[in-house]
């Protein structure tokens, strides 16, 4: 299997030892890893609601996914962390100003906590 790190510095810098994506099978399909709402310039949390949080994790997303050579259309699959399900209405009126075309197929999950105390996580999977 052939696989390649993606890396864009319009998205944050992994905060562990993990890439930001991975892009296997000659550059077909990109495992985008879970993204949280960091200002990639100054790697501070972006945002104190979940419309703001929501926001900039998604941004942080379709950013590595754009750098592979892809979009918002190319994705697949999404999985998406809340820290409270109650916020779930008020993301999904976010996540469909981005994928208002093709929706992906998606799970969205509460979660007891996220990295740095932030509200939500995203990744995907896209298939360019």
């Amino acid at each position: 299997m052939e696989k390649r790190v993606v890396y864009t510095e319009k998205a944050p810098k992994p905060i562990g030892p993990y890439s930001q994506a991975i892009l296997v099978e000659g550059g077909k399909f990109l495992f985008v890893s879970g993204q949280i709402p960091i200002d990639p310039e100054t790697g501070e949390i972006v945002g104190e609601t979940i419309e703001e949080q929501a926001e900039r994790a998604i941004r942080n997303m379709l950013a590595i996914v754009e750098e592979a050579g892809g979009n918002a259309e190319n994705v697949v699959k999404v999985t998406a962390f809340l820290s409270d399900i109650n916020d779930y209405p008020k993301f999904n009126e976010v996540y469909e100003r981005f994928f208002s075309k093709a929706k992906p197929a998606r799970a969205v999950v509460e979660v007891a906590n996220l990295p740095k105390g932030v509200k939500v996580e995203i990744e995907c999977i896209a298939v360019l």
